[in-house]
């Protein structure tokens, strides 16, 4: 059987080329050529069996044959929120798995102890791009650029809201038993949840959040690493709201 071949195209039932990157794969790495097959995802739902019908040196034009709308396969809108480690490659590594996983929404937090206090997302978001096609997700996280912690805990968000912290002095909830009970009893549940950086958020934090309408919870009894928390986060909130 022949391996199906998957490459991402927005606004791929109105376009008839590959985006530049994405032809030069086709043509220089698969050696595709006039008259295969392909899939096209369009990063909001939908998969696209095409053509190809011109393979040139660096332009691959295409055809599409027939649209392939997906089902979400979770509840509601899933937003993460973290605060990038010192290392990129740790957060890259946790967004490319958290895509693989499943989530909407991707936003990073300049809080008062975070290591990195500016950031740029090109080539995260190819990561995310590749995570998509490999895990074949049609639908492309949202990737939003650093905001500080304030202003994204002052912008209203629909659904629940989290934040994750260590302080024990401040009250927890378990987050996997708080959505297990009453996040997924509806089809348009939101979850947003706040990861911190690695020396968590300040308390002063935490409570600006809580008067904001977050909801203080644990991830467990294990200290987790930022981007291991914002990992398991994810697949937590994707277990619970999967749909069935």
């Amino acid at each position: 059987m022949k391996e199906e071949r998957f490459f991402y195209v927005p606004n791929a039932g109105s376009l008839r080329e590959l985006p530049f990157d994405e032809a030069m794969h086709a043509m220089r790495v698969l050696r595709l050529k006039s008259g295969d097959e392909m899939f096209l995802m369009d990063g909001v739902g939908n998969f696209y069996r095409a053509q190809i019908t011109l393979a040139a040196t660096r332009r691959c034009l295409y055809e599409v044959k027939e649209k392939l709308p997906q089902r979400h396969s979770w509840k509601g809108h899933i937003h993460l929120a973290i605060a990038p480690t010192k290392v990129m490659d740790r957060i890259e590594w946790m967004a490319e798995k958290a895509t693989e996983v499943g989530f909407d929404e991707l936003s990073f937090l300049n809080c008062r102890f975070s290591d990195r206090k500016v950031m740029r997302t090109v080539r995260l978001d190819k990561i995310i791009i590749s995570a998509m096609k490999q895990s074949r997700k049609p639908w492309k996280p949202v990737l939003n650029q650093i905001i500080s912690f304030q202003d994204f805990v002052s912008t209203p968000r629909n659904g629940r809201k989290f934040i994750c912290h260590c302080y024990p002095e401040i009250p927890q909830k378990d987050f996997y038993t708080e959505l297990q009970r009453s996040v997924c009893d509806t089809e348009n549940t939101d979850i947003t949840v706040m990861i911190g950086p690695e020396g968590d958020f300040s308390i002063d934090e935490v409570e600006f959040a809580l008067k904001n309408g977050y909801e203080s919870v644990t991830l467990g009894s294990s200290r987790l690493r930022t981007e291991t928390a914002g990992l398991y986060a994810v697949m937590i909130s994707n277990l619970v709201c999967r749909c069935q």
